[in-house]
């Protein structure tokens, strides 16, 4: 499979067509091989229109998707960007190639070492993996210019906002109902953090953060 000539056709077809024609994000998705970061299995399909399991909880989005919340973070060279559940680390190396420097969060060792030795093999040596609890972001290393979640979620923990610095950019997916969500920055100016609906989307999910279901008699 000609895997280069794949990709420029999903930009062609899916980025660009969606509103994504900045050329540094144009650059990164052409620059970045969707096929390194998929279960052999799914190879084939690295670029088709499909959201594609990773592992278990963890899956790449549609490039649409992807390529729209990227663009709502405005990422920009001189950034500091902590990415929360990190996966297989597509989002990362995606951004990588936008900022200074990336820190790609997640729970489980296997999936830090694995992203390690991707980034490793790939040479993208802006980015670093660690482990950590997702909820908790990164408070050691904060504050952060821009936290991406490569994840739906319910509920937005108090914890992500709070490790935005001044001008800091949180860029999620926040679902609304069943079957709807919407992608959101939100953005620190002082002690304030204002919201910003940005497009429709319905990702996959973090149940992690699903809000809590309420008794009734």
């Amino acid at each position: 499979m000609n895997y280069e000539l794949a990709r420029e056709i999903m930009v062609d077809s899916q980025i660009r067509p969606n509103d994504v024609s900045d050329p540094e994000i144009v650059s990164a998705f052409l620059r970045t091989p969707r096929e390194s970061f998929v279960p052999s299995s799914r190879k084939s399909v690295a670029y088709s229109e499909l959201e594609i399991a990773t592992s278990e909880g963890r899956a790449l989005w549609t490039p649409r998707d992807t390529g729209k919340l990227i663009k709502i973070a405005a990422i920009k060279p001189t950034d500091i960007v902590l990415v929360i559940g990190a996966g297989a680390g597509y989002e990362v190396a995606l951004i990588s190639r936008l900022a200074e420097t990336v820190i790609a969060l997640e729970e489980d060792t296997a999936l830090v070492d694995a992203m390690s030795e991707r980034f490793a093999a790939m040479g993208i040596d802006q980015a670093v993996a660690v482990e950590g609890k997702l909820a908790e972001g990164l408070p050691d290393q904060a504050p952060f210019d821009v936290i991406y979640v490569c994840g739906m979620v319910e509920t937005v923990p108090e914890a992500w906002t709070n490790q935005l610095g001044e001008g800091g950019r949180l860029a999620l997916v926040e679902m609304k109902g069943e079957g709807l969500g919407r992608g959101k920055v939100f953005t620190r100016a002082g002690e304030t953090v204002s919201a910003r609906e940005g497009f429709d989307a319905f990702p996959p999910k973090f149940s992690q953060f699903d809000k809590k279901k309420a008794f009734v008699f």
